[in-house]
């Protein structure tokens, strides 16, 4: 429709996690009522399947010939992508072959016998089945783009029909394990697993921060050599006002570990030399390849099709990307495509040219940010991976220090089946990069890549903003989907220096607290020797290291002395 075109040509619609919410009852599961649930069902044996022609209007959608059919299949169209995937796992049981008379056309036969026939989600909407097909395939990518296209399917699969509010805990259990693959849930508590209970964690301290660190400033803690010296105090110092942003192009390399701090200033100029070589070779690698070529590597041509999609929507407000054949969206087209020959098993996911464009706009070099992005992308990786191992961790360790924080708030949202906190997903994917204005994000991502005042610092954000808008979710007794309505309208009204501030205290007020629970000191690396040094009095996160699953029992927390191989993750309650 002329009104779901608009929406596919809307960037800022397609990041909304919810743009619309609203419960329509569904009709009821009896004959009657058959027909209307099951209007838009497709179900065919693979062995009666002749041909699948592939057509693009804006998106692809695909037409299914029967062998003993005089008319075609309803197309099945597939606006959010997907369709080469649903090709894909179709070869596994039938051989498609090119027609000789229509390139658009596959010829299906021989098909495998252990596949007697497809049946495609009879009470889901066509437009609903690409989005829970693509959230099975590419969880991230159908959160950031599906969630303001998403129907009551999902709706009603993690929270139950009008009719039952609240489906079994086993029945939620499966369905979690249907939508995120590889999620393991448990529903039975077992010994040994460290309970939180309700924690004093005294009076929440009150601090303050500074003002951001100047030219003159940075320039003292530099020797004659250019080596930064007494650099504890200097990332405290940026850690409580950021930079100008002068300082911003020099100090961010430094931060990101381009640039050593002990380096020599012409050590740095040796290493950049050094880099700019390996990175146009790479960069060479793609631009060599021709169009023959291209055509006969699937995964290249992919990754380039995404990214200039992605590219061509990112920051367009912003001057250094807004107007047609901007110089700033060319560089960040060639960095994303010089980034997938460096890393090509991960390649390009969506959400990488959001972590990249305040880089580039900061370095306005098209070899520095690119470094710089690969050492930011060496802290994400994990984010942007197919099993999500890094946004499911970050998940359940932000429901522990919620719990942990505010248990009458943590029970809320557990009672409106909002215990899972998806509602932070996109917080966490991109570092809040669609949450703040431009200048707040450079502001927000300096003070976290100082690695202080402790751990996972970004998940005291989330927990600084959820302690904010606490009050009105729970005294306007906002469900399931007014949760997910009200933050995701929070987007670019929230402040950086009160949101900063809010974290800090909560960070204090947890490390000040004796009876604090061993999960949540590994979560915020507590357990590391504390310096007496330490100018911030968190101390200071232990050395960098993969971040690994650990247990959590049946009400989210994290299990005590968990074994690597025996981990488990239990969002029931």
């Amino acid at each position: 429709s002329h009104q779901l075109l608009e929406t596919q040509q809307s960037y800022e619609t397609e990041w909304d996690m919810i743009n619309a919410v609203s419960f329509r009852k569904r009709p009821c599961s009896n004959r009657e009522g058959d027909h209307e649930r099951t209007r838009w069902a497709l179900t065919f044996s693979v062995s009666e399947l002749r041909s699948i022609t592939v057509k693009e209007e804006g998106w692809t959608f695909l037409i299914c010939k029967l062998k003993e059919a005089s008319t075609p299949l309803p197309a099945l169209h597939f606006h959010q992508g997907g369709s080469r995937e649903f090709l894909e796992s179709l070869r596994r049981f039938a051989l498609l072959t090119e027609s000789p008379d229509d390139e658009m056309c596959l010829l299906v036969s021989t098909p495998n016998k252990a596949l007697s026939h497809v049946n495609i989600l009879p009470t889901v909407k066509l437009s609903s089945i690409c989005l829970l097909q693509k959230f099975r395939k590419d969880p991230y990518v159908a959160t950031l783009g599906g969630f303001s296209k998403v129907t009551n399917y999902i709706f009603d699969a993690l929270r139950g029909s009008e009719e039952q509010h609240q489906r079994p805990p086993e029945e939620v259990a499966d369905l979690l394990g249907e939508v995120i693959p590889g999620l393991e849930i448990n529903q039975q508590e077992e010994p040994g697993f460290e309970v939180i209970t309700r924690i004093d964690l005294g009076t929440r301290p009150q601090v303050m921060r500074r003002e951001p660190v100047s030219v003159d400033n940075w320039t003292k803690h530099q020797d004659p050599e250019g080596r930064m010296i007494n650099i504890p105090h200097l990332k405290h110092t940026i850690f409580k006002g950021g930079l100008c942003h002068a300082m911003r192009k020099e100090a961010w390399k430094f931060l990101l570990g381009y640039f050593p701090w002990d380096s020599t200033l012409e050590e740095r100029k040796a290493l950049q030399r050094s880099k700019t070589d390996e990175y146009f070779r790479m960069k060479l690698q793609w631009k060599s390849v021709s169009e023959e070529q291209e055509r006969r590597n699937s995964r290249l041509r992919d990754y380039r099709s995404l990214i200039e999609k992605d590219v061509n929507r990112t920051d367009r407000t912003n001057r250094f990307y807004e107007g047609i054949d901007n110089p700033g969206l060319a560089l960040l087209h060639d960095i994303l495509m010089t980034y997938c020959m460096y890393d090509f098993d991960l390649g390009y996911v969506q959400g990488m040219s959001d972590l990249l464009s305040p880089i580039l706009y900061v370095m306005e070099n098209e070899v520095d940010a690119f470094w710089c992005f690969v050492s930011f992308m060496d802290q994400m990786h994990q984010n942007f991976e197919e099993q999500m191992q890094g946004m499911k961790t970050q998940l359940i360790q932000l429901s522990t220090l919620l719990r942990l924080l505010d248990l009458a708030f943590w029970n809320y949202l557990e009672s409106q089946d909002s215990g899972y906190l998806y509602f932070c997903f996109r917080w966490l994917l991109i570092r809040f990069k669609r949450e703040l204005s431009f200048q707040d994000v450079l502001r927000l991502w300096e003070v976290m890549w100082t690695s202080l005042p402790c751990l996972n610092f970004h998940l005291l954000v989330c927990c600084a903003i959820l302690d904010s808008e606490k009050q009105k979710i729970m005294e306007e007794n906002y469900g399931f989907n007014e949760i997910l309505k009200h933050i995701n309208e929070l987007s670019m009204k929230l402040d950086i220096e009160e949101i900063l501030q809010k974290a800090e205290g909560i960070c204090l007020q947890i490390k000040s607290c004796k009876d604090l629970p061993h999960s949540v000191s590994v979560i915020l690396g507590f357990d590391s020797n504390i310096s007496s040094s330490d100018p911030t009095g968190c101390g200071s996160p232990p050395a960098p290291r993969p971040i690994q699953r650990q247990d959590v029992c049946s009400n989210g927390h994290l299990r005590k002395n968990s074994s690597h191989n025996s981990c488990k993750v239990a969002f029931i309650s």
